[in-house]
């Protein structure tokens, strides 16, 4: 391989890319804090599924860095998209403020009358209280912006010829895999588990790391298949490139769906007064029919489709499997969550048990994909324009190349 990749340009659509971006998202953080004012409580729920969504890209592609690092997997041709995507988490942690002033909006817990009130959350208030609920969220952000920054510093120094590195990346991404997984398994249960205390499931966190590896999959193929059209990734990506990441993605569709399914299979099979009006609320008053889409178009549809081994070389079809993808991804996080709320955006009902939450959904459950989206992606464009398109440090980098049909 003797093409010297050390200075690869910007693509330039980047930028065109990036202002738009950020155009929408402050068009998006209008029209959220006109909801802010109006409509309280569903800004915050709203607010927290779309967090969850652009958290989850930036997370799991930190998880496949560091997933790289230690396989050595071809497929790290990718890992300056993944890099970019870890940059983000600064962002994603001022952007974590709004749930924090939501607390108690959103989390019945959160309320001393109420706790007082109910002998579960009663048992579960040493855990679930709005200090340590805080801490903990330090903790996580902590750690993830921790291990975000030494990857992408170590990175850089791979890049500039210090070999001594790569054995500290090695040793960095498996400590910092186990802290990624307990630290969103806890996330998760804080977060979103936590909206209805009365529920609980052990299996949750595995729910978290399977849809947020979908989720970086799905970006990446986006990104890259963009990339694929402009110098001089047009001329380095080819299509087992895409076909490694298609397969990847075919992985984590069947893992979402196995995880999903264990999760209702055990809980109607424990029979739990506490866990079987979950599963109810969602699989009625008009819940069933987004359960139904869930099945057939984040399982069935782009399982079938991913069998195709053509489809999976060519980008141009593979990329709209990859935008569908994020869209269930946020249908599946709408379902985690809404069903929680009823139509007036309160959540008080699930301790009174005075009714069942009814479908509903808000405009700004379209506000607040856009104003965090944009200003995500607003991010994730400035730092993919500050490094190199390739990692050229990267001792498997030849082989990916190679192996790809690069040259």
């Amino acid at each position: 391989m003797n093409v010297d990749t050390t200075y690869l340009p910007p693509v330039a659509d980047i930028e065109r890319l990036r202002s738009k971006a950020l155009i929408a998202g402050v068009v998006g953080l209008a029209g959220c804090g006109i909801g802010l004012l109006v409509d309280r409580d569903h800004f915050f729920r709203a607010w927290l599924v779309a967090y969850m969504l652009f958290l989850g890209i930036a997370l799991g592609s930190m998880a496949l860095i560091m997933i790289q690092h230690l396989s050595g997997g071809g497929w790290g041709v990718f890992r300056r998209i993944f890099e970019a995507s870890s940059r983000t988490l600064p962002l994603l942690a001022v952007l974590f403020i709004p749930v924090l002033l939501g607390v108690g909006s959103l989390y019945p817990w959160s309320h001393a009358d109420h706790v007082a009130a109910d002998a579960v959350l009663r048992h579960k208030a040493a855990y679930l209280n709005v200090p340590f609920f805080v801490v903990r969220a330090l903790i996580y952000f902590a750690g993830w912006l921790g291990i975000a920054f030494l990857l992408n510093k170590w990175s850089r120094q791979q890049d500039e010829g210090n070999v001594a590195v790569n054995s500290r990346l090695q040793r960095l991404s498996g400590a910092g895999l186990v802290f990624y997984a307990l630290a969103i398994t806890f996330a998760g249960i804080d977060w979103i588990m936590s909206l209805n205390p009365h529920w609980y499931s052990t299996i949750f966190g595995f729910l978290m790391i399977g849809g947020q590896g979908l989720a970086a999959l799905a970006f990446t193929i986006i990104i890259s298949t963009f990339l694929f059209k402009h110098e001089p990734m047009s001329g380095l990506l080819k299509p087992h490139h895409f076909h490694d990441l298609g397969k990847l993605m075919f992985a984590f569709v069947m893992l979402w769906a196995y995880f999903n399914f264990s999760q209702y299979l055990l809980t109607f099979a424990a029979n739990l007064v506490e866990e079987i009006p979950y599963m109810i609320t969602r699989t009625s008053h008009g819940w069933q029919y987004l359960a139904v889409f869930l099945v057939l178009f984040h399982f069935f549809v782009p399982w079938f489709l991913l069998l195709s081994r053509n489809l999976k070389r060519t980008p141009h079809r593979l990329v709209i499997i990859a935008f569908w993808i994020l869209f269930v991804r946020f249908a599946d996080l709408f379902m985690m969550v809404s069903p929680e709320f009823d139509s007036s955006g309160s959540n008080l009902h699930l301790l009174t048990g005075e009714h069942a939450s009814h479908f509903f959904f808000h405009w700004l459950d379209l506000a607040a994909p856009l104003a965090i989206g944009g200003l995500w992606l607003w991010m994730f464009f400035s730092e993919l324009r500050q490094r190199p398109l390739l990692a050229t440090g990267d001792p498997y980098l030849r082989e990916a190349l190679e192996t790809g049909g690069g040259h």
